[in-house]
C-alpha cells in the first residue's frame, strides 16, 4: 500500500513539474510569436501535443527510476509507453501542420497571379497527407512491436513479406493506383488546387486534391467527386494551367443587314466601361453566314474564369439590347420564298398534224411514242395508237359536221 501511495505522489509531483515547464515554454513561444509567424503557429498548434508528451515522459521516467516495485508496475509502464508513442506521433503531425502553414504563408492564393502559390499549396498538402499516413502506420507498427508476442510474430511475417506484398498489391490495386496518381498530379502540374477545369462537361474549380479523390466545386456549388486516377487516364480542360487570365466568346445571330462595324464599336465601348475586362483582347468577327443570318463572335479576355463568365454574359446582353433598340431591322428573320406559277408550255406542230409539248418524255411525238412503247410494251403502244387514231377520227368528224352546219346555214339564208 505504501508503494502505491508513493507512486501516486511521485506521479503527481512529476506531472506538476512537467506542466510548469511546458507552460513556461508556451509563454516564451507566445512572446516570440508577436514578431514571428512560425513561433505563433508553434505556440497555438503544438501546445497540446507537446504538453501531453512531456507529462507522459515525466511520469514514466519517475515510475521507472524513482519508485520501488509495486503491484501492476509492469502493466502501467507498458501503457505509459504506448501513450508516449501516440503523443509523439501527435506532436509530429502538429509540427507538419505548422511547417505547411509557414510554407503557405509566403504564397497567397487570393491574388490574380497565384500560379506558383497554387502549385506550392498542392505539393505541400499532398506531401503532408503522405507523411501523416506514414507516421500513423509507423506509430501503429511501433506500438505493436512493444508486445512480446507480436515481436516474435514479426520474424515470420518478414520471412513471408514477398508473398504478402504481392497479395496486398493485388487486393489494393485500385487504391494504390489512386495514391500514385495523386502523387503524380501533385508534382506534374497537370492540375492544382484552385485550378479552373472542365471535366465531365462540367465547369468548376479544384476544391480539394487528396491521394484517392479530387473534389471539383462546380459553378452552381455542387461537388463532383472523381478518383485521382481519372485525371491521369482521361482528357480534361485546365483553363488556368499556365495562368489565371483566360479568353472567352459571346455569339449573337443577326440579319445580314446588321451593321458590323457599328456593333464592333459598341463592343469596344461596353468592355471599356466594364471592370471585368483586363484590357488584353476585344475582337468582333463574322464567323458564319448561312441560313439567312450571320453569326457574330465577340472574343474578350478577363483576369480569371469567374470574371470572364460575367463579362461574356454582359457583352451578349448589351449587343442584343443595342440591336433591338438601334437596328430592329437587323433582328434575325426567317424568309419564305414561293416559286412563281409555271407558264403553259408552247405547242409544237407534229408532222402528222397533231401537237406535242417539250415537257413530255413518253408521249406527244414520234420519239416520245417510241420511248413509251419501249417502256410500256407493245400493248401500251397499240393502245396509245388506237386512242390517238380515235381522237383524230372524232376530231375530223366534228370538223365535218361543223362545215356542213355552216354550209346549211349559209344556203338557207341566201335567196336564190
Amino acid at each position: 500500500m505504501n508503494g502505491v501511495l508513493t507512486a501516486l505522489l511521485a506521479v503527481v509531483v512529476a506531472a506538476g513539474a512537467a506542466l510548469v515547464l511546458v507552460e513556461a515554454i508556451h509563454l516564451l513561444a507566445q512572446r516570440l510569436g508577436r514578431n514571428s509567424v512560425l513561433w505563433a503557429d508553434l505556440a497555438r498548434t503544438a501546445h497540446s501535443p507537446f504538453r501531453a508528451l512531456v507529462v507522459l515522459l515525466a511520469v514514466r521516467l519517475v515510475l521507472t527510476v524513482g519508485v520501488d516495485d509495486f503491484g501492476g508496475r509492469r502493466t502501467v509502464l507498458h501503457i505509459l509507453l504506448l501513450a508516449v508513442i501516440a503523443a509523439g506521433a501527435w506532436l509530429i503531425g502538429a509540427l507538419l501542420l505548422v511547417v505547411e502553414d509557414t510554407a503557405l504563408t509566403r504564397w497567397r492564393t487570393d491574388v490574380p497571379d497565384n500560379l506558383r502559390a497554387r502549385r506550392l499549396k498542392t505539393q505541400v498538402v499532398m506531401l503532408r497527407r503522405v507523411t501523416v499516413a506514414a507516421v500513423v502506420v509507423i506509430t501503429i507498427g511501433v506500438m505493436l512491436m512493444t508486445f512480446p508476442g507480436v515481436r516474435a510474430l514479426g520474424a515470420s511475417v518478414l520471412a513471408s513479406a514477398g508473398l504478402i506484398s504481392v497479395v496486398a498489391a493485388l487486393a489494393a490495386q485500385s487504391t494504390l493506383g489512386n495514391v500514385f496518381a495523386g502523387l503524380q498530379l501533385a508534382f506534374s502540374d497537370a492540375v492544382r488546387v484552385d485550378d479552373v477545369v472542365v471535366v465531365e462537361n462540367e465547369w468548376g474549380r479544384i476544391e480539394e486534391l487528396t491521394l484517392t479523390y479530387v473534389a471539383v466545386q462546380i459553378w452552381d456549388d455542387r461537388r463532383l467527386i472523381l478518383p485521382t486516377s481519372y485525371f491521369t487516364t482521361k482528357p480534361f480542360q485546365n483553363w488556368t494551367r499556365t495562368g489565371s487570365a483566360v479568353l472567352g466568346t459571346a455569339e449573337v445571330d443577326v440579319d445580314w443587314s446588321a451593321p458590323v462595324e457599328e456593333l464592333r464599336t459598341e463592343l469596344r465601348r461596353v468592355v471599356g466601361l466594364s471592370e471585368l475586362w483586363d484590357g488584353r483582347v476585344c475582337v468582333l468577327q463574322v464567323t458564319d453566314a448561312t441560313g439567312g443570318m450571320i453569326r457574330l463572335r465577340a472574343l474578350v479576355s478577363a483576369a480569371d474564369a469567374g470574371a470572364l463568365w460575367d463579362l461574356r454574359c454582359l457583352v451578349r446582353e448589351r449587343l442584343v439590347s443595342w440591336v433591338w433598340e438601334r437596328r430592329p431591322g437587323a433582328l434575325p428573320r426567317l424568309r419564305a420564298d414561293t416559286d412563281p406559277p409555271r407558264a403553259a408550255m408552247p405547242s409544237v406542230a407534229r408532222a402528222d398534224g397533231g401537237t406535242t409539248h417539250d415537257d413530255q418524255v413518253f408521249a406527244g411525238g414520234t420519239d416520245g411514242d417510241r420511248r413509251g412503247a419501249a417502256f410500256g410494251g407493245a400493248a401500251s403502244a397499240e393502245s396509245g395508237a388506237a386512242a390517238e387514231s380515235g381522237a383524230a377520227a372524232e376530231s375530223g368528224a366534228a370538223a365535218g359536221g361543223s362545215s356542213a352546219a355552216s354550209a346549211e346555214s349559209g344556203g338557207g339564208g341566201e335567196p336564190r
